[in-house]
């Protein structure tokens, strides 16, 4: 056969009754602030223990979809960005694996965000990525690592781009990056260079150069990968 058939993957009972859940909540027919039937009412209902029914909304918890609140019983969440993305995080920060895919990944989206802020972005977005460039100048010239402008700097330009999902993927990025950036702004002349990687930046925004602005943000996220790979190797070689 010609056809790609792929193995039919088995859940467990917890993951088919989070499943049912999910896709009441997808399909509209649970919806935010409904407060579902008591844990042994779906029990009966699902043909399953109350253990079974309590580890399915301990996923949904997870995964922002149920909230238990104060006083007892569980309720549809408000759906919301931190939500969704909020897993992502949880995940990424107990699996140090993905923190260099979290590099790779920044490679992928990061240019693209500057190549649209340099069509999108308006006098005072540029007027706040200049004010941050002002205070992160200011910072390594007094010999600072300045990781506070470093991330202030990429959400004003996810910011730019006028698209409030590329803000909050950028926030959470920054959240999980905190780690690496004090790590790479630790190096001999990296603050320097860090500042000089924005300012190309901003003078491709200047421009309304979307070529340009992608191209210099790649080339600053290469210069941090090889900043974050040497540290790693050091680490190494002094363990």
């Amino acid at each position: 056969m010609a056809v790609d058939i792929q193995p039919v993957r088995r859940q467990r009972l917890h993951q088919q009754v989070a499943e049912s859940l999910r896709q009441l909540i997808a399909e509209g027919r649970l919806r935010p602030g409904d407060a579902l039937p008591p844990e042994r009412d779906l029990a009966v209902r699902f043909g399953v223990s109350r253990v079974t029914v309590r580890e399915a909304l301990r996923e949904l918890q997870l995964l922002g979809l149920v909230e238990t609140r104060q006083g007892g019983g569980n309720y549809v969440a408000e759906l919301s960005l931190e939500n969704v993305l909020g897993p992502l995080s949880l995940v990424i920060q107990h699996h140090g694996s993905l923190r260099t895919e979290l590099m790779d990944a920044r490679a992928v989206f990061e240019p693209a965000i500057a190549r649209l802020a340099a069509s999108q972005a308006t006098a005072q977005d540029l007027a706040d990525l200049e004010a941050i460039l002002a205070r992160q100048s200011e910072r390594v010239g007094r010999g600072e690592p300045a990781v506070e402008e470093d991330s202030e700097f990429h959400l004003a330009l996810a910011r730019a781009t006028g698209n409030r999902v590329v803000v909050h993927v950028v926030q959470t990025i920054n959240d999980l990056l905190l780690e690496s950036r004090l790590r790479s702004l630790q190096a001999a002349d990296r603050p320097r260079r860090s500042l000089e990687g924005h300012r190309r930046i901003v003078a491709a925004l200047r421009r309304r150069d979307p070529e340009a602005a992608r191209d210099a943000m790649l080339g600053h996220l290469q210069e941090i990968a090889a900043t974050l790979g040497e540290a790693r190797a050091e680490e190494g070689t002094d363990g």
